[in-house]
């Protein structure tokens, strides 16, 4: 799964990259300014990417796919508080986990954090055991999420198909023209046909013959008891 680092220190991002990959997650971006996240996850435009910070992501093209968002609070320009209501504010965004990391510990300033959309916060200095932690909490939460969507996204196609499926079905309505005596059907056109071959052109109906007692009196008399 794919995490984005949002911090405008090299030495926190290049930390947290460490801490990351060594753990086992080989997908881990980077972004020196809110700006540049937003403009990594195709918010907005953001403020043109640095040489090194090229060096650090390789070149990319159109929105990344993120999984989870670790996000620096103290930056300059925009701050994470404002970055992470911008992301929570695009549908497609929505369910990417934040979690804000932070030399503030006051209960306001984190409050704050977690109106604007954050999840979770991280300390800094950063514990790395408490890192790890957190990162595999929302992430298993992420997986979670992905799979509702699949399993609702999947339902309202089995929901479009019935539908579907339902307005294709021919339905026998209204008046039907029936011969008194033979029983056939006059169809829309004028012509007589027997009821079967009426019913079936009009519906998924299939038939079985047989003879009712009825009528095994009266064409059978010799076998109507047997």
């Amino acid at each position: 799964m794919k995490i984005l680092i949002v911090d405008d220190s090299l030495d926190n991002r290049l930390l947290l990259q460490t801490i990351l990959k060594s753990a086992g997650y080989g997908d881990v971006l980077m972004a020196a300014s809110a700006r540049e996240a937003l403009s990594r996850l195709g918010v907005e435009e953001g403020t043109p990417v640095s040489f090194r910070n090229l060096r650090e992501n390789a070149a990319h093209a159109g929105p990344e796919d993120v999984d989870l968002i670790l996000m620096d609070i103290m930056m300059p320009e925009m701050d994470g508080t404002e970055a992470c209501r911008r992301v929570k504010s695009v549908e497609r965004l929505r369910d990417i986990p934040i979690i804000v990391v932070t030399a503030k510990t006051d209960p306001v300033d984190l409050q704050v954090a977690f109106d604007s959309g954050a999840m979770d916060y991280i300390t800094k200095p950063v514990n790395k055991v408490a890192l790890l932690a957190r990162v595999a909490s929302a992430l298993n939460l992420k997986r979670e999420m992905d799979t509702r969507k699949d399993r609702e996204r999947e339902l309202a196609e089995k929901n479009r198909d019935l539908e579907q499926a339902l307005r294709e079905v021919k339905v026998l309505r209204g008046f039907i023209p029936i011969c008194a005596s033979c029983k056939k059907i006059r169809d829309d056109k004028g012509y007589w046909q027997q009821i079967e071959t009426y019913i079936q052109q009009r519906s998924e109906a299939l038939f079985s013959h047989g003879i009712c007692k009825d009528c095994m009196k009266k064409l059978y008399p010799d076998y109507a008891d047997e």
